[in-house]
């Protein structure tokens, strides 16, 4: 079996050339005005024909309202939407109906008992994306470039789908997929050299250490 990676929070071309010529599976744009990473929705559309055919294109929303979705949907065509705030079970299966595509739903986990809340979007998201839990003064809920304990996932093991997110970066990957048997990762700021600033080098060498295994 070989780990699909998800390289997430992409801006540029020349990034995306990089991430897609190392073997990324999925390519994440960002829509969250906080983040470094966000992008525009006509930055978007330019990248997502860019991308085009050669990786699977992700959007991450956080809480998203009706209005941006659709106009995500319509003009940047997304493979996956990746829901990374609050959204409720119930809210992701409207967001499933309303865009049409498969859903990504983040859980966010600092233990076993978070990690157990994915089970309530069983049916409902495709895809789980543990992340770790942000700090309570974060402004991001994501990409903060933290890990969680890794053991906190047994109790889900086999009971969900689902990419493993959360301070991974070239150096940990494999030891982290080695414990969990995640079939899939995801990283942004651990292949970067300032934030929101991806590093060649280290997206290849990222994927290199992922898909060796």
């Amino acid at each position: 079996m070989t780990v699909a990676v998800k390289i997430c929070g992409l801006k540029t071309n020349e990034a995306i050339d990089a991430a897609i010529a190392a073997g990324a599976d999925y390519i994440g744009l960002v829509f969250f005005e906080p983040s470094p990473r966000n992008v525009s929705i006509s930055e978007a559309r330019a990248l997502a024909e860019h991308i085009a055919g050669r990786a699977r294109i992700v959007a991450l929303l956080v809480n998203p309202e009706d209005m941006l979705i659709k106009r995500v949907m319509r003009e940047v065509g997304p493979d996956i939407l990746q829901l990374h705030g609050s959204e409720t079970p119930e809210r992701v299966s409207s967001i499933a109906s309303l865009a049409g595509i498969p859903i990504m739903k983040a859980i966010k986990v600092e233990t076993a008992q978070d990690a157990e809340h994915a089970l309530d979007y069983n049916g409902r998201a495709e895809i789980i994306l543990f992340d770790a839990k942000a700090p309570e003064d974060a402004v991001l809920p994501g990409g903060n470039g933290l890990a969680f304990d890794w053991h906190a996932l047994e109790s889900v093991t086999g009971r969900v789908d689902y990419m493993l997110s959360g301070g991974l970066t070239p150096d940990n990957v494999a030891d982290a997929i080695r414990l969990t048997g995640a079939s899939a990762v995801d990283v942004s700021s651990g292949v970067e050299s300032a934030p929101g600033v991806k590093d060649s080098a280290r997206i290849r060498a990222f994927i290199a250490a992922a898909k060796a295994l």
